[in-house]
């Protein structure tokens, strides 16, 4: 048998189609199955018994229901070197398959890869913003509606619109959900042929509202006609007030409820449309509201940004956000009952419409002529636009973004006083932790990489982005004790207080504990001024490009962080392009481009060091770390004036003073020793009560005495080691040459390359960017030692 209009194709196999046939069955079950439990088609009366059961669920107006989907979500708590803050889950899309690091066995590159590219649209850090933004949605709740626009500023790349496009996504996925259903309704009128007479006009039959089948239902070919509602007014407004108030507090107490309803809910009213169709039918049936609610179409919806309903972002296009036009005439009404085809119908159309029950976000607000955005000012006062032919009641949380340029100038407007009551102010500065910085360029920006990513390579970009936005300090804002020490804070020590809590090693344990306690008054010490810290210096869309473009390196095989620094050196040289480069130098290397340059450029040569003793084999980096660790066990049992107790005899002993001596020695310790100690302890102890029932580490919490360690221990073998990498560089070049004889390098020698290049594998790179690595550092820290 052959394939008609395909002799040459082979004929279809009688198992295979069965096979076909039955996942289509399976497939359209379940969406029949999900269709009908999820309720999508209700008559009134159906949606009444609905909201009986939950009607803190079914009352809930816009401002409602965005704080309520924040709270869905969750929280969890970050630890920041300033504190501990409260993030909401919301902004890491936990609903996207693939989000969760656990369990995940993808640690390859390509893994890796796949799961940033999943989470490419996730917030990374802002949760100061993030708790803002639900401080301001609780506000609402208490107030009774969204009657202000929250305007983020800040500078161009900040992720204002991530953190609106998160809010939007999340109201996408929570209106799937059954926590999150949204109803609407619409008009239904059935055909003459499926009831006797003209039904709903003049028909001399009454209902009671617990009688009379409902029209919702009816089959298409049952249906004259179905007039859609485009505001999606609650259901419950076809009630009177009165008896809706007191219908709404019933429902609440039955249940248990002691929340007080919604504004919205309580006093709203039928939109213009919605109460001609309402008043025409009620009018018909001699004011048998039973009989016009058989009329009434009660249908779940979802948010959509795709589709514009309840997610909507508009730009600064200078356009109305919400108009209407006449609908009567339009032929495809011409089936409507002849008293509704008398009225003139009018249907509300715009960003204001679709936004309906959701949020609309105001993209670059300020963009706009101030005359396309004044009607908000008296929008958010009333909750109402007027139109011309009707006042349109809003019900939408209102959400903007701006730059501080555009800003500036507002303020400076003779109006921005008038405004400033309806906004609510809520700043988007630039990140000043370079490894929260370092994952936005991992997440969004290395899956769209087609070479292999050298090790460091985000790292070299993300310090020198937050080393522009760092600002000196002012000592005078401090108390005594603190102010000589931030007075001394570096540019690049102020990085890294940020990034890791850990205070420069030139300052004693003393004024290092001191700084540690005032690391959050550090980082709000511009909370307050218009020229807040992280409002300028380089955008992470400009460290996108540096990225892009040191990915198509021609010297270099890898996106190398050697490439990513050649970037850097040309991007500073558009100093007319970007204010960041134009600022004074300040003590402290403060925006001093160039020397931030050199900064991570030291850095970067510093890990590749550390990584190329590592790789030697040469320097036992288990045995430092065990040293330190007993030195600790015998410092803990001194404080106490303790024995220990000898693993080999059993006998009861003092403390090894000699070893302890040494060790400390080995540390460069200048204070009195038994200050020392105790100040160890105390690091314990504190950072115990700020991390209850976590395993201390000791390269956490003693980062500065375990680096002195291992460069004690490295200086020893530091010739070896270069030595080492001098014959990796010898092998990997051979390698890119294919030549096999390796004739440079004798047997041992080649063996300890390889074993040497076997470890940096692990540790993230290839051929090529460990022969780049390890010539940068043979250049600059070993070419004394190996000519």
């Amino acid at each position: 048998m052959t394939n008609e209009a395909d002799p040459t194709a082979p004929a279809p196999t009688p198992g295979r189609n069965q096979l076909v046939l039955d996942e289509l069955d399976k497939i359209a079950s379940t969406m029949e199955r999900r269709f009908l439990e999820g309720r999508r088609v209700l008559s009134f009366q159906e949606y009444l018994e609905l909201f009986a059961e939950q009607p803190a669920r079914y009352a809930r107006d816009a401002a409602r229901y965005v704080r309520d989907m924040f709270d869905h979500f969750g929280t969890r708590l970050v630890q920041r070197p300033w504190g501990e803050l409260v993030r909401y889950k919301l902004f890491d899309l936990p609903w996207d398959e693939g989000l969760s690091d656990e369990g995940s066995s993808a640690d390859t590159a390509a893994g890796q890869s796949k799961r940033y590219h999943q989470r490419e649209f996730a917030l990374v850090g802002q949760e100061e913003l993030q708790g803002e933004i639900h401080r301001s949605l609780e506000n609402f709740v208490q107030e009774g509606r969204a009657n202000r626009l929250i305007l983020m500023h800040g500078p161009n790349g900040s992720a204002k619109s991530t953190v609106a496009a998160c809010i939007l996504r999340a109201l996408e996925h929570y209106s799937t959900l059954e926590e999150g259903a949204l109803y609407r309704f619409h008009w239904v009128f059935p055909s003459r042929k499926t009831v006797r007479g003209a039904i709903g006009f003049g028909g001399e039959a009454k209902a009671k509202a617990s009688e009379g089948a409902s029209y919702a239902h009816l089959d298409d070919d049952q249906i004259d006609s179905r007039l859609v509602i485009e505001l999606r007014d609650h259901p419950l407004f076809l009630l009177p007030i009165p008896e809706r108030r007191a219908l709404v507090q019933r429902l609440y107490a039955t249940v248990g409820e002691t929340s007080s309803p919604p504004d919205w809910l309580m006093s709203g009213k039928l939109s213009h449309k919605n109460q001609q169709v309402f008043e025409a039918l009620l009018t018909s049936y001699k004011g048998s509201l039973a009989e016009t609610l058989r009329h009434v179409q009660v249908e779940r919806y979802f948010i959509s940004r795709r589709y514009r309903t309840g997610a909507v972002t508009i730009g600064p296009a200078l356009s109305v956000d919400a108009g209407e036009r006449q609908i009567t005439a339009d032929r495809s009404l011409a089936s409507l009952p002849t008293a509704l085809q008398a009225t003139t119908l009018f249907e509300a159309h715009g960003e204001l419409v679709e936004a309906a029950g959701g949020v609309l976000e105001f993209s670059d607000l300020l963009k706009r002529s101030i005359d396309s955005f004044r009607y908000l000012q008296l929008t958010l006062e009333t909750g109402e636009v007027p139109l011309s032919q009707q006042t349109m009641q809003t019900n939408v949380v209102m959400i903007g973004s701006a730059n501080e340029i555009h800003l500036a100038a507002f303020r400076d407007h003779h109006e921005f006083a008038s405004f400033r009551g309806r906004f609510e102010l809520l700043r988007a500065p630039y990140l000043r932790s370079y490894l929260d910085e370092k994952t936005i360029y991992d997440t969004q920006i290395l899956p769209f990489v087609n070479r292999h990513v050298a090790p460091h390579a985000t790292r070299v970009a993300a310090q020198f982005a937050v080393l522009t936005r760092m600002r000196q300090p002012e000592a005078k804002r401090y108390p005594d004790a603190l102010a000589p020490i931030v007075s001394s804070l570096t540019a690049a020590e102020k990085m890294d207080l940020f990034a890791t809590g850990n205070p420069p090693e030139r300052l004693d344990a003393d004024a290092q504990k001191v700084l540690r306690a005032g690391i959050r008054s550090i980082y709000e010490e511009t909370a307050a001024h218009v020229e807040f810290e992280g409002r300028t210096g380089v955008s992470p869309r400009e460290i996108r490009t540096v990225l892009f473009d040191a990915a198509q390196s021609t010297d270099h095989a890898c996106l190398s962080p050697l490439a990513v620094l050649g970037e850097l050196d040309e991007l500073c040289r558009r100093t007319s392009e970007f204010d960041w480069l134009k600022e004074k130098q300040l003590a402290g290397g403060y925006h001093d481009h160039r020397l931030f340059r050199d900064v991570v450029r030291s850095r970067l040569l510093d890990t590749i060091e550390d990584e190329m003793r590592a790789a030697s084999g040469l320097v036992d980096e288990v045995r430092y770390g065990e040293l330190f660790d007993r030195y600790l066990t015998h410092v803990g049992i001194w404080v106490k004036g303790e024995k220990i107790r000898n693993p080999h005899t059993g006998a009861a002993e003092n403390p090894d003073e000699r070893m302890m001596r040494e060790v400390e020695g080995l540390l460069g310790v200048k204070q009195k020793v038994e200050d020392h100690r105790r100040g160890l302890i105390s690091s314990i102890a504190a950072w115990a009560i700020d991390h209850p029932g976590q395993k201390i580490v000791n390269a956490v919490v003693f980062p500065q005495q375990m680096k002195r360690l291992r460069e004690t221990f490295f200086s020893d073998r530091r010739k070896g080691v270069a030595l080492v990498v001098r014959d990796l560089v010898s092998l990997l070049r051979d390698r890119r040459k294919q030549d096999s004889g390796f004739n440079a390098l004798h047997e041992e020698e080649r063996k300890r390359a390889r074993s040497a290049f076997e470890r940096l594998q692990g540790m993230g790179y290839c051929e090529n960017c460990a022969l780049d690595a390890a010539s940068a550092v043979l250049r600059a820290r070993f070419g004394e030692l190996v000519t």
